[in-house]
């Protein structure tokens, strides 16, 4: 992913102030740049050069990050540690974190407009819908409704993760099939983009529970705030397994695609496989 990181950097020169500052501070943390990699690996396995979707994977780090540094805020989850170092609200200001998930959000649809002109409106519509009110803003919102709820659903856990998580990975193997040519698979990429969402969710609820806070980065508060997991719903065990069964699916699906899925199916295992 260097030659990724690299251009991601690029394209955070621009002139300088404290939004700025913050932007770059939180989006070239390190992260595990999972969308990218999942629409890179997607792009590769098409037969296509992965710098087709630089600007694309670019626009999705920057539409997650916003997430991330609005969800720091003490209005949201109120966490102080993201990647390893302080949340962007407790390195700048409350303020200049809001402004900077704002510029962040704003500066993706910017981006992704640098992508093949014939597709840009196919992606823009795409990252809008994954990203928007019916997507990951409506699974933040679920999330929030169900903050302190000691009934919430093994139904309702898997709605919010449907959105929340599920939709920005649904939108990074979708946007491979739009910009590869292969619109006969952007159905399944968006089915197998959720049930990724929901096992990523599900080892985060794991990992909340078997890690440490310098492991993952961030702070496990989960537990603390007595919120509604996976784990405290259907126990560690039952957790895993569905794990295991949820990759099962997921390479089910994968086989139905147009195209030789080695590199996609790395990632997969890197995902099942991780520890942070």
């Amino acid at each position: 992913m260097r030659d990724f990181e690299t251009w991601l950097t690029a394209s955070m020169d621009k002139p300088d102030s404290r939004t700025r500052q913050a932007m770059s501070y939180a989006l070239l943390a390190p992260g595990k740049r999972i969308r990218p990699a999942l629409l890179l690996a997607a792009l590769e396995d098409y037969g296509c050069d992965r710098s087709l979707g630089y600007p694309a994977a670019a626009a999705l780090e920057m539409i997650h990050t916003y997430s991330l540094i609005h969800d720091d805020l003490p209005a949201m989850d109120d966490d102080d540690l993201r990647r390893g170092r302080p949340s962007t609200h407790k390195a700048f200001s409350e303020a200049t974190a809001i402004l900077a998930g704002d510029a962040l959000l704003t500066q993706a649809f910017e981006t992704i407009a640098d992508s093949d002109p014939a597709v840009v409106p196919d992606l823009v519509k795409v990252l809008a819908r994954n990203a928007g009110p019916e997507g990951m803003i409506l699974g933040q919102t679920l999330d929030l409704d169900a903050e302190g709820s000691q009934d919430i659903t093994f139904a309702q856990l898997e709605d919010i993760d449907r959105y929340k998580t599920g939709c920005l990975i649904a939108a990074a193997l979708e946007m491979a099939a739009v910009l590869a040519g292969h619109p006969e698979d952007r159905e399944t990429m968006q089915e197998i983009g959720m049930k990724l969402g929901i096992e990523f969710q599900i080892q985060d609820d794991i990992l909340d529970l078997t890690s440490t806070e310098e492991a993952m980065g961030k702070s496990l508060s989960d537990q603390e705030r007595g919120k509604a997991t996976f784990v405290s719903t259907l126990g560690l065990g039952s957790a895993r397994d569905m794990v295991k069964d949820l990759d099962r699916r997921i390479r089910l699906l994968t086989g139905s695609l147009h195209m030789d899925p080695d590199r996609l199916v790395k990632v997969f295992d890197q995902l099942l496989n991780r520890s942070r």
